[in-house]
């Protein structure tokens, strides 16, 4: 069968397979693509987390010397307390905050996806 018999149904047929393979391969690519960041990424994670640790520990102790400091003045019951809560609003606040600013999407790959189907459905018409 010539190029110009086809028919209208195994041309939009081929059109389909064609979509589907472009989204096939930008999910590939969206996933290489997230691998080879987290392969560059894993050591400074790494540091990251070892700081983060250190830091909470350092964040710890300052937090009981604010404790025992408080309780020279009242009660360590009361001074726990207070401490306690100062942590409980303070924590309500930057979560709070931090979802409010938190984006889960890999914008790229997506906006990649976008566009070829769109080109994909101008090409169609």
């Amino acid at each position: 069968m010539a190029l110009g018999d086809r028919s209208i149904s195994v041309v939009l047929q081929d059109i389909i397979a064609n979509v589907q393979e472009i989204v096939r391969s930008e999910v590939r690519l969206a996933k290489t693509e997230i691998r080879e960041e987290v392969a560059t990424a894993r050591p400074w994670a790494q540091m990251l987390g070892a700081g983060a640790v250190a830091a909470l520990f350092a964040i710890l102790f300052v937090l009981l010397m604010i404790v025992h400091a408080l309780a020279l003045i009242m009660p360590m019951w009361a001074a726990s307390l207070s401490v306690g809560a100062a942590l409980a609003m303070s924590a309500s606040f930057l979560l709070t905050a931090g979802m409010k600013r938190f984006q889960l999407t890999p914008g790229q790959p997506i906006k990649n996806t976008q566009e070829k189907m769109q080109w994909a459905k101008q090409q169609a018409k």
